[in-house]
């Protein structure tokens, strides 16, 4: 392989994670991990690609990554879908035993100390 694929490829991967932590300071809401998720499998794809040679290799070596890359979008998508099963039992803010404790700690606390997570 020459070197500049090399140095090509090296710098693409710069670029993407300097546009990783750029992604980062933009809000978009929850498309943030989304995004981030689709820049790390383009960095991880470009070093299968040409640092581990899979572009030169057999084709069942690339059937096997492009499985490996699935699997790992599958269970994602199902870890997702799975967040919003729980989310009715969450408790917003502290614990009930957490927050009497905190009560009877520092009963004239300023509210941001005793509810740090909110109310």
């Amino acid at each position: 392989m020459s070197p500049g694929i090399l140095i090509g490829t090296g710098l693409a991967l710069l670029v993407l994670t300097v546009l990783t932590v750029a992604v980062r300071y933009i809000d978009v809401g929850e498309f943030n991990i989304y995004i981030a998720i689709g820049i790390a499998v383009v960095k991880a794809t470009l070093v299968a690609l040409f640092f581990m040679h899979l572009r030169w290799d057999r084709p069942f070596n690339s059937l096997f990554f492009v499985a490996s890359i699935a699997a790992v979008v599958l269970m994602i998508v199902f870890t997702t879908m799975d967040t919003a099963q729980y989310a009715p039992d969450v408790i917003k803010g502290n614990a009930p035993e957490a927050q009497k404790t905190l009560d009877e700690l520092a009963p004239d606390a300023p509210v941001a100390v005793k509810y740090p997570y909110g109310m």
